[in-house]
């Protein structure tokens, strides 16, 4: 039997920072130090936010500003209790959840 989960995906940028570290980096860890399933990064090979001009992997030497995703996958009570540092991390960009079910792959 499977279970019912969250799915977190974070929209940020490369050039985005946290206590001058890469953002995506410094919100993985933090998953890791408090006991989350798992986490990845997407990095994209075109994309746009807000305002910006489209960017692409042509340009990423000129400025690291390509799209990311973190994504993570995890008991709802785990990502409530990783929400409010997780939202003072990422500021103002955009942050969805979705309620999903996981399948048990063992079956």
């Amino acid at each position: 039997m499977g279970q019912e989960a969250v799915k977190i995906a974070i929209y940020i940028n490369e050039a985005d920072k946290w206590n001058r570290r890469p953002l995506h980096l410094e919100v993985l860890r933090m998953l890791h130090e408090q006991g989350l399933a798992g986490g990845t990064v997407l990095r994209a090979v075109a994309g746009f936010t807000g305002r910006t001009g489209v960017q692409t992997t042509s340009l990423v030497d000129a400025g690291g500003k390509l799209p990311l995703v973190i994504e993570f996958i995890d008991t709802p009570e785990r990502v409530d209790r990783v929400m409010p540092v997780l939202k003072k991390m990422v500021g103002q960009r955009v942050i969805t959840r979705q309620q999903i079910y996981v399948e048990d792959s063992s079956e």
